[in-house]
C-alpha cells in the first residue's frame, strides 16, 4: 500500500509527536484567568478512560455520561460486580490457561521432564491423551539426539578429509541422514508409505471431529510428524475445524508444550486486555506485572510458571492492599525462580552443614546465599532507591529469606518452605532486630517494608507517572503517601484519592502521557471496534514494537515515561502498525469501517467537493477514534494523502472499491471502505492518538 511506503506524509506526522514537548505536571503554570482549573465536560469522561482503562471503545464516552463518572469509577474499583462473562466466552479458546499450575504441568510436560522420561525409559501415563503427548514428545526428543548424533559425526568426517569432493558427499549425507532424523523435515512416503496417500487424506477429513481427533491420538510420532508434512494449510486448518479447544491444543502439544503454553499465555493476555469490561483491573494487573516483573525466557520454567503467578497472585490482589500482593509475589514459584531465590541457602543452615561434612555442593541444587531477591525486594519493590537500606541490610534480608523454596519444581512447582535450608539465628535489618524463626522472620520483613513511609512514597509515586504524568506535582504524591499510610496499602483508597484530587483533572496533564507499546496496540484495536479472532499477530506486532509481553530481561521492568518510546523510527514503526490495523492486514483482526461510520460517513454527494466530502469524512474519524478533534497540523497531514489521485488509485485497487449510484448522489461503496480506513490509520498513528 502506498501509504505505507509515503515517509514524507509518515514521518510528518510521527515528528510532531517527538518535537512537541510534555508539560510536566509538576510545573504546570497557573492557569490564565478565568480559564477552567479542571478538564469539565465530556473531555473529563475521556481522560478518565484514557488513564483508568486501555482506551475507549466506540460508544464508552456516551455510556460512562450516562452512568455519571463517580459511579463509574467506583464500579471500576469493585471488578466483581461487572459482568464479564463475555470475556470469557472468549477466553474458553484458551482452555490450557484454566489449569491449575500442577495440572498444567501435568498435561504438558516441561522438556526436563521429557528428558529424563527418555533416558530412564520411565513408563508413559495411563490416561490416552496424556500418554499420546508424553510419547509423541519423547519419540520426538530422541529423534533429535539421533539427529545431533548423525551431524556431529557428519562433521568430524569432514573435519578429517582434505577433500572438497569428500567434503560435499559427506555434508548431502549429513543432510539425508539428519532429514531421516528429523520428524518435521522428511517426506512422508519415507517413512508412512501408502498409509497417508490423497484417498487416505480425504478420507480422514470426512471423519466427526472428535473421531478425527482420536484417529491422530492413536498415531505413532514418525506417522503424525508424515501426516503433517503432507497436509497444505488449507488442509491443516481443515483437521481441526469442528473441533473444542482442548482437543486443538492437545493435537499442538504433541509436537512440544511450548507449542501451547507461551501462546496461549500471551494471546489470552491481549484479549483480556482488549475486550474486558473490568478495564481498571486490566490496567493494574499491568502494572503490577510491570512493578513484580519477571522475564518469561529466564529458564525452561518460567513459562509455565506466569500463568498462575497473574491469574493466583497478580490479578487477585491488583485493587486490594499493597501487603498481601508482596507475600504472593515473595512466594510466588515465578518471583523465586526468576530471582534465583529458590536456590539460596544459609552459610549455616542445616543443608549446608550437611554438604560441608559430606562434600555434596549439588544437593537440591543450592548455591549458597543469594542475595538477587532481597536487592530487589528493596530497591523495585518497595523503599525505592534511596530508601535507608545498606548493603548489609540486603545480606541480612537474604538470610531472612533462606528457604522460600519451592516443592518438585518440575512436577507442579508450588512454594515450600524449607526449613533445612534456612538460615538459623537473629537477623537485624534497618536496625531492627528480627528475631529468629523460620518462615515468620521473612514476613515480619514484608510488613515491616509493606508499612513504611518511604514504601508509600515509592509506591505512590510509581502510580502517579502511570496515570498522570511523567513528572507528578508532588503535592499529589504526598496525599497519595498519607493514602497509602492510613489504609494499610490499601489500592482502592489510594486511586480514589488520586482520582478526586485536582491534580489529576488539571488541563496540563490531558493528553500529557505518551502510550507504551502495550497501551498503544491495545488502545488501537479497542478504539477501531476490531473483532480479533487470532490476537497472535498483534503478540507478534508488540515484539517489533520493543514490548514484548513477560519480556522484559532485568528486573525493573518497562519504563512507564516517554522517553524509551519516542524515538522516530520508533513512532515510524507505530504509524506503519496502525495503517495495517486499518486496513485490515493483520491476519486474524477485522474493523468494518463500512459499519464503524454508518451510511451517513460513506457518502460523498454529487454536490459537495470531494474535498469538503473527505474532510467531513476525516472529521467523524476523529472523533470516534479519539473522541476529540486533532490538531490543523495532523488534520492537514492527514487530509494531504489522499489529494494524490495515484494514492486513491492504489487505495481502490488495494481495496476493491467499487462506485454505487444511491438516491441521486455518488457513494463509494467499498468491502472496507479504503478511505476511511488510510485516514483512520494515519490518525491511530498520530501524535494525538499516541497520548492519552
Amino acid at each position: 500500500m502506498r501509504f505505507l511506503l509515503d515517509g514524507i506524509v509518515v514521518g510528518a506526522v510521527c515528528s510532531m509527536l517527538v518535537v512537541q514537548p510534555v508539560l510536566a505536571a509538576g510545573a504546570v503554570p497557573m492557569p490564565a484567568k478565568g480559564k477552567a482549573t479542571e478538564i469539565q465536560g465530556d473531555e473529563r469522561v475521556l481522560h478518565a478512560l484514557n488513564r483508568f482503562t486501555f482506551g475507549p471503545r466506540p460508544g464508552d464516552v456516551a455510556a460512562v455520561r450516562s452512568m455519571g463518572l463517580e459511579r463509574w469509577f467506583e464500579r471500576q474499583l469493585d471488578p466483581a460486580s461487572i459482568d464479564d462473562s463475555a470475556l470469557d466466552a472468549r477466553l474458553a479458546a484458551f482452555s490450557a490457561m484454566r489449569l491449575d499450575q500442577v495440572d498444567l504441568m501435568h498435561r504438558f510436560p516441561n522438556p526436563a521432564v521429557i528428558r529424563v522420561m527418555a533416558r530412564q525409559g520411565d513408563p508413559l501415563p495411563m490416561d490416552p491423551v496424556e500418554r499420546a503427548i508424553y510419547g509423541d514428545q519423547i519419540e520426538f526428543y530422541k529423534m533429535k539426539v539421533a539427529a545431533k548424533s548423525n551431524a556431529d559425526s557428519a562433521g568430524k568426517k569432514m573435519a578429517t578429509d582434505d577433500s572438497m569432493e569428500a567434503q560435499a558427499n559427506a555434508a548431502s549425507q549429513a543432510k539425508a541422514e539428519n532429514e531421516g532424523a528429523d520428524p518435521l523435515a522428511v517426506a512422508p512416503e519415507q517413512h508412512v508409505g501408502a498409509l497417508y496417500a490423497q484417498d487416505a487424506t480425504d478420507k480422514m477429513m470426512d471423519m466427526p471431529p472428535d473421531v478425527r481427533f482420536q484417529a491422530i491420538l492413536r498415531m505413532q510420532p514418525k506417522e503424525l510428524a508424515g501426516f503433517r508434512r503432507s497436509l497444505s494449510k488449507r488442509e491443516l486448518l481443515q483437521v481441526v475445524s469442528g473441533m473444542t479447544p482442548e482437543q486443538k491444543e492437545i493435537l499442538l502439544a504433541l509436537g512440544g508444550s511450548n507449542r501451547v503454553i507461551a501462546p496461549e499465555l500471551t494471546q489470552s493476555r491481549l484479549v483480556r486486555d482488549i475486550y474486558s469490561d473490568r478495564q481498571l483491573e486490566a490496567v493494574m494487573t499491568d502494572f503490577w506485572l510491570n512493578h513484580f516483573n519477571v522475564y518469561v525466557k529466564k529458564s525452561q520454567l518460567e513459562p509455565d510458571l506466569i500463568p498462575a503467578y497473574e491469574r493466583e497472585v497478580i490479578r487477585p490482589n491488583a485493587l486490594g492492599r499493597f501487603e498481601d500482593l508482596l507475600v504472593a509475589t515473595a512466594k510466588s514459584p515465578a518471583m523465586l525462580v526468576y530471582l534465583d531465590n529458590w536456590r539460596s541457602a544459609g552459610p549455616d543452615s542445616a543443608q549446608a552443614r550437611r554438604r560441608a561434612k559430606f562434600g555434596d555442593a549439588s544437593k537440591n541444587g543450592a548455591e549458597g546465599l543469594n542475595e538477587n531477591y532481597a536487592r530487589e525486594l528493596m530497591e523495585l519493590h518497595t523503599l525505592g532507591v534511596g530508601g535507608g537500606y545498606t548493603q548489609a541490610d540486603v545480606t541480612q534480608v537474604a538470610k531472612v529469606f533462606t528457604g522460600w523454596g519451592i516443592e518438585k519444581p518440575y512436577l507442579g512447582a508450588t512454594y515450600s518452605f524449607q526449613a533445612n535450608r534456612h538460615q538459623p539465628g537473629d537477623k537485624t535489618v534497618m536496625g531492627k532486630t528480627i528475631r529468629g524463626g523460620g518462615e515468620e522472620e521473612g514476613l515480619q520483613v514484608l510488613h515491616m517494608l509493606a508499612t513504611s513511609p518511604a514504601t508509600a512514597k515509592f509506591i505512590s509515586t510509581k502510580l502517579a507517572v502511570r496515570f498522570v504524568s511523567d513528572d507528578p506535582p508532588p503535592a499529589l504524591v504526598d496525599r497519595m503517601s498519607k493514602a497509602f499510610l492510613s489504609s494499610g496499602g490499601d489500592m482502592k483508597v489510594v486511586l480514589r484519592t488520586m482520582f478526586r484530587s485536582p491534580e489529576f483533572w488539571s488541563p496540563e496533564v490531558d493528553r500529557a502521557k505518551v502510550k507504551t507499546p502495550l497501551e498503544f496496540v491495545v488502545s488501537a484495536v479497542r478504539a477501531s471496534g476490531a473483532e480479533v479472532k487470532n490476537a497472535q499477530p498483534l503478540v507478534q506486532a508488540l515484539d517489533k514494537l520493543g514490548m514484548p509481553l513477560y519480556g522484559m530481561q532485568t528486573p525493573n521492568g518497562y519504563d512507564w515515561k516517554k522517553e524509551p518510546w519516542v524515538s522516530t523510527g520508533a513512532l515510524v514503526s507505530r504509524m506503519n502498525f496502525a495503517l495495517v490495523l486499518s486496513a485490515n492486514k493483520v491476519n486474524g483482526v477485522r474493523t468494518d469501517w463500512v459499519a464503524m461510520l454508518g451510511s451517513g460517513g460513506l457518502a460523498v454527494p454529487v454536490s459537495v467537493s470531494s474535498e469538503t466530502a473527505e474532510a467531513v469524512k476525516e472529521r467523524k474519524l476523529e472523533d470516534m477514534l479519539l473522541g476529540e478533534p486533532v490538531g490543523e497540523r495532523t488534520r492537514a497531514a492527514v487530509l494531504a494523502q489522499f489529494d494524490d489521485a495515484s494514492m486513491k488509485e492504489n487505495a481502490a485497487k488495494e481495496f476493491d472499491l467499487r462506485g454505487d449510484e444511491v438516491g441521486g448522489g455518488r457513494r463509494v461503496q467499498a468491502q472496507g471502505d479504503a478511505q476511511a480506513a488510510g485516514m483512520a490509520g494515519l490518525l491511530l498513528g498520530s501524535p494525538e492518538f499516541q497520548r492519552r
